[in-house]
Parts: structure tokens; sequence; C-alpha cells
């Protein structure tokens, strides 16, 4: 019977770089012969792009937080049974750019949805179904702004990285206070410093589910 594989999410506030981190993962873990998945919420099928599509797109009609809430786990509903969970059974690895704690801190902390609300969704779409290891990658928010800025290099910014800083504050405080939490599944990297050392504190932190030493 193949083991199952390991489920590593990427969490953190804009411009923190955990894009080019899950691709440093990735190169790692392959080279170490481990088959890897990588991908993103909301997306990583072709349905879930879709509704990703619609969750970013800047509009003139509004798009009421209880439309955005549903649309996600819509997304990550579709995106857990025919991507994730089949690539786990088989034994490789998942890597996701944004998991449900993305959603308690966006929706729940940046727009002021109840985490009842996130919890009962929760409850239909994967009750006990949690990454075994959520990076969280950590800067102040006037740094992740400036660094994602600069990455768009002029181009328009999508409905979320078009929020104010005073979001981003309740999304990184939510963010901080998750991880407390639940300081058995979660990480928090420093990502202030260049991409090298902020990869070496994953490695470290990624080791022991690899089974390798330091």
């Amino acid at each position: 019977m193949t083991a199952r594989g390991r489920f590593v999410s990427f969490e953190g506030s804009e411009g923190v770089g955990k894009s080019t981190q899950l691709r440093e993962l990735a190169a790692w873990l392959a080279a170490c012969g481990v088959e890897v998945v990588t991908t993103r919420e909301p997306g990583g099928t072709a349905r879930a792009e879709r509704l990703r599509a619609e969750l970013l797109e800047r509009s003139d009609e509004p798009m009421p937080s209880s439309c955005e809430l549903l649309l996600m786990f819509a997304a990550r509903a579709t995106h857990v049974e025919n991507l994730v969970r089949p690539a786990l059974e088989r034994g490789a690895w998942v890597l996701c750019d944004r998991y449900t704690d993305t959603t308690y801190a966006y929706q729940g902390a940046g727009r002021g949805v109840p985490g009842a609300d996130i919890d009962a969704l929760v409850r239909i779409v994967h009750p006990d179904f949690w990454p075994d290891l959520t990076l969280l990658l950590d800067a102040p928010v006037a740094t992740g702004m400036a660094r994602a800025h600069a990455r768009a290099n002029g181009a328009a910014s999508d409905r979320f990285e078009s929020e104010r800083s005073e979001f981003f504050e309740r999304v990184r405080t939510c963010y901080l206070e998750r991880a407390q939490r639940e300081p058995r599944r979660f990480r928090v990297i420093d990502a202030t410093g260049p991409v090298a050392s902020v990869f070496a504190r994953i490695q470290a932190a990624v080791r022991p589910l690899l089974g390798v030493g330091p």
C-alpha cells in the first residue's frame, strides 16, 4: 500500500514571497526523489481557476462578502476532491499556495465575515482535512506592499491587491494569532531577508516531514 503523501500550505499576506519559496521547495523535494504537485487557491483545477478569475476580477458590480466567501469554498471543494486528495493518496507531496487559513484571514479578519460562518463551510467542504504543515511567511505590511507593487511593475491590481494597508494589517494579525493557537501545524517564517536565507528556514521546517537530518 502506498504511503500517504504530505500536504504543505504556504500562507501570508501580499508580497511575502510565497510563490517564489514554493517553487524553491518543490525543486528541492524533487531533487530528493519526491513526487511533488504544486497548486494554488483559489484555483488548481480548470473549474477552480474559472472561479478564481471571478474572484479576482475588478468590476463595477460590487461583490458581497457572502458571495466572495461562497465562491472561495466552491473553488476549494473541487480543488480538494479532484486534485489534492488524489495526489496525497498516491503518495505525492502537495504544495499549495494558500488554503483555508487564507479565508479566515482575508474574508474573516479582512472583510469581517463571522468565523462561525467560515467554520460551517469548513465542516461541509473539508472536515478534518488540514495541511500537515503550514508555512506562514511573515513580513511587515509595508514591506509586503512595497514588494507587491514592485512586482506588479505598473500592472493593474486585482480586487485583493488593491485593498488598503489597514485591511492587510488585520490579515497579518489574524495569521499570527492562528499560528499561535496551532503551533504543531504552523511554522512562522521571517520573510524579510534574502530568498536563500528564507528558504533555509523553510528547509529546516520541512525536514522532519521528509525524515532527513538537519
